[in-house]
């Protein structure tokens, strides 16, 4: 007989389902970051844990390193690294304190002369890198980075003087956009998501989405791929889909694809989920550890992806 007070076990998915698929991978393979917040999402953990295991990749300069972001390695602190960091917080419901202070006051010392992020610090010469991501010493401003960063802020009500000027560049980033590729449409987003001038946002994104249908960046079906081309130093193969760019229904991303090619979008999703549980990364794979490192990452957000759109996960 259990013992009184005791506090319940949380409640195991059922077998076989992909929730309790990806459980077992995601023990199996995942670092103790990902395992702890796999837990807060799926099976009723705490923030704390979460917030414990982040700390290991966090500098005494307020930004995150040591491979926080898989294709980025070494201990130095870098904008992807970073944002990557806020995500976390932000969906433990952390982001906000102290530690956002710091943080604003890592992202001001490494911002360019026009206040906004660039993809990657000088500091990561001589750590290994993705042969995607180059090192130049004067690097520019990134929408890429900067964009996620600066919706997140938003999105939790943080204001700080250096989001003002990389709001302002978010801005003038969107508007300019002529032609992109699916990770710079999906910076965008982010930050449209979540900046406060809301008709603003909704005026950009409907560009935007016909940006993307009349670029094809989006694989509407996935029984003919090859209707839409891979964009240039992509993988082969590295398509892009309607769930990669509308990860909620709240999204305005959503607006840009009809209910059928999101359903076809969703239907690909749940088929990806390989035979060990996790999901595959699609993304260029250019060493072992990074790959490995990913794939947990890449499969919890699958299954918040299907769960935000009412698909069964267990």
């Amino acid at each position: 007989m259990a013992e009184t007070g005791a506090s319940p076990l949380p409640p195991t998915p059922p077998a076989r389902s992909p929730l309790f698929r990806a459980e077992s991978f995601v023990w199996l393979t995942a670092r103790v970051l990902e395992q702890r917040l796999f837990a807060y999402e799926f099976l009723h953990g705490g923030a704390d844990p979460v917030e414990a295991a982040l700390d290991a990749y966090r500098n005494e300069d307020g930004g995150y390193g040591h491979a926080l972001e898989p294709d980025l390695r070494g201990p130095v602190s870098q904008p992807l690294h970073t944002a990557h960091a806020l995500r976390v917080l932000d969906r433990v419901g952390r982001l906000g304190g102290q530690r956002v202070e710091r943080v604003c006051r890592y992202l001001t010392a490494v911002s360019t002369a026009d206040g906004a992020l660039p993809a990657i610090d000088p500091g990561q010469r001589g750590y290994p890198a993705a042969p995607f991501v180059p090192i130049v010493d004067d690097p520019p401003s990134d929408l890429l980075a900067t964009g996620p960063v600066v919706g997140l802020l938003h999105r939790n009500d943080v204001w700080h003087a250096w989001l003002f000027r990389a709001t302002d560049f978010c801005w003038q980033a969107v508007d300019c956009l002529e032609r992109s590729h699916p990770y710079e449409i999906e910076a965008a987003v982010a930050f449209l998501d979540s900046t406060p001038d809301r008709p603003r946002a909704e005026a950009a994104a409907d560009r935007l989405g016909r940006l993307v249908r009349g670029q094809r960046l989006a694989a509407l079906d996935p029984d003919h791929l090859d209707a839409f081309p891979v964009a240039p130093g992509y993988a082969p193969g590295e398509h892009h889909f309607p769930h990669d760019f509308a990860r909620t229904p709240r999204s305005l991303a959503r607006t840009w694809f009809t209910d059928d090619e999101m359903a076809r979008s969703l239907d690909l999703l749940a088929s990806e989920q390989q035979e060990d549980g996790g999901w595959p990364v699609r993304w260029r794979h250019w060493a072992p550890a990074p790959t490995l490192e990913a794939r947990p990452m890449v499969t919890i957000e699958a299954l918040r992806t299907l769960r935000a759109h009412g698909r069964p996960i267990g």
